[in-house]
């Protein structure tokens, strides 16, 4: 089994959390038959829905996704080498699957797809972890393990096949149940992934009619909480929350509009914008006229608001 030789990889990151919150690594492999201008085998690796790795049959290279990345491979100078033979291999592997079940399905030519999605949740506050493999053909759902007993459970009858052969490989089921149930598998993941990285906070306006906007980016974990308050009070009215998105270096940021068109200037400073993200203080951001970021080129302090120590 490909998962098997890829142990070095699934070693790398494995399963991490900084809250209570569920977190998650997962990889997708996919192979594909008669798909005209796309590769035939990618293979994809997920952390918190972030991608770290990736390899396809066009470049045949495994390549990495994120900085952090970058200190295994130098700890581990064979690292991407070593593991682009391994998934040369599972290219090969999907190609060979995938003519194996045409013929089990009586299928001759067309679009075909083979997947497979393996990987593990883990929450490190109690320290309780879950895990999954599955495969898919032609976008249903094909071969799966049962965790509570261990064994395959076969979604279609041309998977029965499949179920006795992976069974019989006792070896394999304890390499799963030692990975999906180890549960501290960050030797060099860890440290990036359960950082807690501190947001810049700005407050921009586009015009002297528009919302304000706090603006918190560059925050890790993306389990932050933004909000705004007059007088010590939390607003709830008149407060539009945006969706917390993604940076391409792998932070997150989030704006929360606040509609100030019926209060009087000289009663801005009464709000404050508040940030909270655990592992650090709250960060309080006052509405300032003066230090409001817009984009009409008014006089002030016409820059963006930071609260960085």
């Amino acid at each position: 089994m490909e998962m098997k030789a890829l142990i070095g990889l699934l070693l790398l990151v494995g399963c991490h959390g900084v809250s209570s919150v569920i977190h998650s690594l997962k990889y997708f492999f996919t192979g594909s038959s008669g798909v005209s201008n796309i590769p035939e085998f990618v293979a994809v690796g997920m952390v918190d829905e972030l991608q770290f790795i990736h390899y396809d049959s066009n470049s045949q290279k495994l390549e990495v996704k994120q900085s952090w990345m970058d200190r295994f491979t130098r700890d581990d100078p064979q690292y991407l080498e070593r593991n682009t033979e391994i998934l040369l291999g599972s290219q090969q592997s999907f190609k060979a699957k995938i003519e194996n079940l045409k013929k089990r399905f009586n299928q001759i030519g067309g679009v075909h797809i083979y997947q497979k999605m393996f990987g593990c949740e883990w929450d490190d506050e109690d320290d309780t972890t879950d895990g999954y493999e599955q495969y898919g053909y032609d976008g249903e759902d094909f071969i799966a393990l049962d965790l509570k007993t261990w064994t395959w459970i076969a979604q279609v009858p041309e998977a029965f096949s499949t179920k006795q052969i992976l069974d019989e490989n006792r070896a394999h089921l304890e390499y799963l149940k030692n990975y999906l149930h180890q549960g501290k598998l960050l030797d060099y993941g860890k440290s990036t992934l359960q950082r807690t990285e501190r947001p810049e906070v700005s407050l921009l306006q586009r015009r002297p009619s528009s919302p304000v906007v706090c603006h918190a980016t560059g925050f890790y974990p993306d389990r932050v909480v933004v909000f705004w308050r007059r007088d010590g009070e939390e607003l709830y009215e008149h407060v539009d929350h945006g969706e917390v998105l993604p940076n391409p270096d792998g932070t997150f940021q989030v704006s929360v509009d606040l509609d100030l068109a019926s209060v009087p200037r000289e009663d801005w400073r009464r709000y404050e914008c508040v940030v909270w993200l655990k592992g650090i203080e709250d960060i309080l951001t006052p509405l300032d006229p003066a230090l409001v970021r817009t984009n009409w080129g008014k006089t002030g302090r016409n820059t963006c608001l930071t609260t960085s120590t």
